[in-house]
């Protein structure tokens, strides 16, 4: 019998043992998320959004309890573990007061005695598989709208945060939603990639989206299309943020200790790469650094994650990078690592050409606006990109000439309900959040009545 144990990477200590399923027990879920969806689907829209504000109650009832299980599965300090919580009701709430107008029909003008519209419909079961450095955001982000559109979920998610997992499946059971609207998959690590391929080629299964790693996104792209089915892929990102020479060099350092450190440097959007006006290079690394030395960070959230970091900085000092602060593993029990800085990167080092998970921050220099977005360009990944400048005209001048899913401007990037969310190039394909993502997992389907006024 498989199972399933997860770790406390703050002490390395086991937390809880969870039989995996059975193939038995996978098809008995596949079949229940199936036969959920045509009742949900057939739910009227305003009662569906009922649940989504009941379900907004249930989390910020156990955000305590939620946040705690967070923090001892994957790790992040519990005031973050909480931010996810809280995110999570608030992405409830905008649905629950917005997803009626977005979904409503809408009609087109094709003439006299003739009616046209369009209508988004519901495509059934939608299987996700996500990942577990934001236990329960990254699921909620693509859940919440997923089911205001009326689909059902059946959710792998990531061996290591089996416990919040089944968590989730529990609150969207106490929210009111029928049996099977989300079911949760418990399976074992190696057995991952057979079980996705399966289900993904399961007639009862409508579309497949991944939160994850390039690897896993490729296979389950590759799996979706082979079925003929939709697929969204939110997967790595090396966000470049740019300090121009006219910035405000305190704020751009306080807010460039945030943009990579949050969550241990744990996050697809986290800023990875730091790219630097030379008139004001050497100024901003000091402060940078200085800011990065008084940091506290929390442990990754498995030991080969910490071991595959640390060989990351290791390579990059050998091919020339300088290493300014950190550059070890913390010795003692978890899996913490030095919040470390690397200068003179660039292309052909690998801390700015891999992704880099976890607190390590590679910085580049250029001589103009023109190098720098070469130098933020020079990635096969294309998630978010953060600039700094006194002049927004400058700055978004300079957004113009780089490639992303994502421009923030004198803010960090980050995932908003009201903004869609998502990459380009490596960094994945369609979007979640707003109205692109409610209507992502949607039939966009055609009505044309003739002989009506």
């Amino acid at each position: 019998m498989s199972t399933i144990t997860t770790v406390d990477p703050a002490t390395g200590a086991p937390l809880a043992e969870h039989r995996a399923f059975t193939p038995s027990e996978v098809d008995n879920a596949i079949a229940a998320t199936r036969s959920a969806a045509d009742v949900w689907a057939a739910t009227p829209l305003p009662r569906r959004l009922a649940h989504l504000r009941v379900l907004a109650g249930e989390l910020r009832a156990s955000q305590d309890s939620l946040a705690a299980l967070i923090t001892s599965e994957m790790g992040k300090p519990v005031a973050e573990a909480l931010g996810e919580v809280e995110k999570s009701a608030i992405t409830a709430e905008y649905y629950a007061a917005n997803a009626e107008q977005i979904l409503a029909d809408e009609p087109v003008d094709v003439g006299p005695g003739t009616r046209a519209w369009i209508r988004y419909e519901p495509l059934g079961v939608v299987f996700a598989v996500m990942p577990w450095n934001f236990p329960l955001w990254q699921v909620m982000r693509f859940a919440v709208p997923t089911l205001a559109a009326g689909n059902t979920v059946l959710l792998k998610h990531s061996p290591n945060v089996t416990g919040s997992a089944l968590a989730i499946q529990d609150l969207v059971a106490r929210a009111g939603f029928p049996p099977g609207a989300l079911t949760t998959l418990v399976v074992a690590e190696p057995d991952v990639p057979a079980v996705s391929e399966r289900i993904i080629a399961d007639d009862r299964v409508a579309a497949v989206t991944l939160t994850g790693s390039n690897r896993a996104g490729a296979a389950v792209g590759a799996a979706a299309g082979r079925a003929a089915k939709k697929s969204v892929l939110e997967l790595g990102g090396s966000d470049p943020f740019i300090v121009l020479d006219d910035a405000d060099l305190d704020a751009a350092a306080t807010a460039a200790v945030r943009a990579r450190f949050t969550n241990a440097g744990q996050s697809c959007v986290c800023a990875k790469r730091f790219l630097l006006h030379d008139a004001i290079a050497d100024e901003f690394t000091a402060r940078f650094v200085d800011r990065t030395r008084a940091l506290t960070v929390g442990p990754l959230a498995r030991a080969d994650l910490r071991d595959q970091l640390h060989a990351q900085v290791e390579k990059s000092v050998g091919q020339g990078a300088t290493l300014l602060l950190g550059g070890n593993p913390v010795d003692g029990p978890g899996y913490f690592y030095e919040p470390t800085v690397l200068a003179g990167t660039g292309p052909g080092v690998v801390a700015f050409d891999e992704e880099t998970f976890g607190p390590v921050a590679a910085l580049a220099t250029g001589a103009d606006d023109a190098e720098l977005a070469d130098l933020a360009n020079a990635s096969e990944y294309g998630l978010g990109v953060s600039i700094w400048s006194a002049d927004p005209d400058r700055a978004l001048r300079l957004a113009g000439t780089i490639t992303s899913g994502a421009v923030f401007v004198n803010a960090i990037v980050a995932s908003d309900p009201r903004l869609p969310f998502g990459g380009t190039k490596r960094s994945g394909h369609g979007r979640e959040l707003a109205a692109a993502g409610i209507r992502e997992f949607t039939t966009v389907r055609t009505y044309w009545l003739s002989g009506s006024v």
